[in-house]
């Protein structure tokens, strides 16, 4: 039943375009959105009361074709209920091919991804987009940036199952890593969501960059956040029918190969630092949104509180990108096993690459 409303849903957008209603339609999965692929277009819907796709309806044309942003062909509906109507492009979720490309195939995928994330850091977010709740908890508009952050761990320090010296701590780290981040308010565009679920391949070519429903102006080194905690943890990005197949250690190289691609990116001065405040603010979001109903211990090691633990102790996925993974009793066991493959252990970490390193 709940597919035949949905499909109810993505004909009245048909319809409202002015396209052909009837033609045959395939349900798509997807997080945020009813999502539906028919042989020439691709219609998502948003059931939330936000406007995800309204910033995206404006922010696609004004993206350079080197992005590979696929044509908008109709946007419409109302708050609630809008929709989004795109060109399908040609091609599969590269997560999804990800497990059976061979090592070339990989390295040549990030080759093309770190030329469109280039291109796309050179476009200016358009102006007056309409607002929405970014992932991480930073506004360049305040007095000071991280004020929004620091309002929600005063807010933390109040749940059950919270310790509020580490609240305490974890305000210290925040207070100290701040100046790091400044200039923060900048016209450049950033994706806001960048993973492999949002990219199409082909075999052989990167055919489409999707879903900017939360590209906004931003630093370009606010991109990593989220792409770097999807390289340490991809399987908790991808869809349930392929998780199995979806391993670590087949993206460990990824860092490495788009830092060799895209320097400049990883030459932003104090990058270790400004990514730690971007990861913090991410998870701090979380904690609010999930926060633990048991003890830490018994919660799942994802969970946001046990995330920021990691940042803590200096044993996170960005300390191991930057060289830096504390030795205790957490780490000992990432230390003595080997996790890059296919990169000289020689390698410079990504993280270690900025010019203030």
């Amino acid at each position: 039943m709940t597919d035949t409303f949905a499909m109810a849903r993505a004909r009245r957008a048909l319809s409202e375009a002015g396209l052909n209603y009837q033609m045959p339609l395939e349900r798509a999965s997807s997080v945020t959105n009813e999502v539906w692929l028919s042989p020439e277009y691709v219609i998502r819907v948003n059931r939330q009361p936000n406007q995800r796709l309204r910033r995206e309806a404006l922010i696609g044309p004004a993206l350079p074709p080197s992005v590979n942003y696929p044509e908008v062909v109709a946007y419409g509906g109302q708050l609630g209920a809008d929709w989004l109507i795109a060109r399908r492009q040609p091609g599969n979720v590269l997560s999804r091919c990800w497990p059976s490309m061979s090592i070339e195939e990989r390295r040549e995928a990030v080759r093309q991804f770190a030329n469109i994330l280039r291109n796309l850091h050179q476009v200016t977010a358009p102006p007056d987009l309409p607002e929405i709740a970014t992932p991480q908890l930073l506004d360049g508009r305040r007095f000071h940036t991280t004020e929004p952050l620091l309002e929600a761990l005063e807010k933390a320090e109040t749940f059950q199952h919270v310790d509020r010296g580490f609240i305490a701590e974890i305000r210290r780290i925040v207070e100290d890593l701040a100046p790091s981040i400044e200039p923060f308010n900048v016209p450049t565009l950033i994706h806001g969501d960048l993973h492999f679920e949002n990219v199409l391949w082909d075999n052989l070519h990167i055919t489409a960059l999707l879903d900017f429903e939360y590209a906004r102006a931003g630093p370009p080194d606010l991109d990593l956040d989220v792409f770097l905690r999807f390289c340490a943890y991809p399987f908790l990005h991808v869809a349930e029918d392929y998780e199995h197949l979806t391993r670590a250690e087949d993206y460990a190289p990824i860092p490495y190969w788009l830092a060799d691609d895209y320097p400049e990116l990883f030459a932003t001065p104090k990058l270790f630092e400004r990514t730690q405040l971007y990861s913090i603010a991410y998870d701090v979001r979380e904690l609010l949104q999930f926060p633990p109903a048991r003890p830490p211990r018994e919660l799942s090691r994802y969970h946001p509180y046990n995330r920021l633990e990691l940042v803590v102790r200096g044993t996170s996925h960005l300390h191991r990108l930057a060289g830096r993974l504390a030795f205790d009793a957490m780490s000992y066991e990432a230390l003595v096993t080997p996790t890059i493959p296919y990169v000289a252990y020689d390698a410079v970490p990504p993280l270690a690459r900025s010019s203030e390193a």
